[in-house]
């Protein structure tokens, strides 16, 4: 059966952005973010690409960006227009590698497929216009590791948990 991963950082709401932007960028997260994710395959949304450094997509990963857009291209990315033909080419890569980066949309629709969600939980509650469906109330998703809480700065401390999905559902 193939599955996939996600990665993300949410709010105590589950909130993950606004206006386009993360709700919190944290250096060690980050970093953290990219040693998971590098030489992986990540999958994306257009307007996610667009809050990435020079708009560009991630170096050295294998970057497939979902878009309804029929003439969107980005140099180095492959390029989706629907989910159908994104299925049908994460067939081809090993379920280790493929990771769900965003936005909400893309997330929401996705999350039932992974096996792992890695969540930086940070405990604070922001002003946000996008959240992803909160897994601590889905009785199939676990806890099954938890790092933290870190400090950041003044009062923000964050939680690297790791959860994983009992009930994945096949890719179709």
């Amino acid at each position: 059966m193939n599955s996939m991963n996600f990665i993300v950082a949410v709010d105590e709401e589950w909130n993950i952005g606004k206006d386009g932007a993360l709700l919190q960028p944290i250096p060690d997260d980050l970093k953290q973010f990219r040693a998971r994710t590098i030489n992986r395959v990540v999958v994306f949304g257009r307007k996610t690409l667009l809050t990435f450094p020079g708009k560009k997509p991630l170096a050295g990963r294998t970057n497939i960006i979902l878009t309804r857009q029929k003439d969107f291209t980005a140099e180095g990315a492959i390029i989706c227009n629907s989910f159908s033909e994104l299925f049908d080419l994460l067939a081809s890569y090993k379920d280790d590698d493929i990771f769900i980066i965003g936005g909400g949309e893309i997330y929401n629709r996705l999350i039932p497929y992974c096996k792992i969600g890695y969540v930086t939980r940070i405990h604070k509650k922001y002003p946000a216009d996008t959240r992803i469906i909160n897994l601590d109330i889905q009785d199939n998703w676990k806890i099954v590791n938890k790092d933290g809480p870190h400090h950041y700065k003044d009062d923000i401390y964050y939680s690297y948990l790791e959860y994983h999905n009992s009930r994945v559902l096949p890719l179709p």
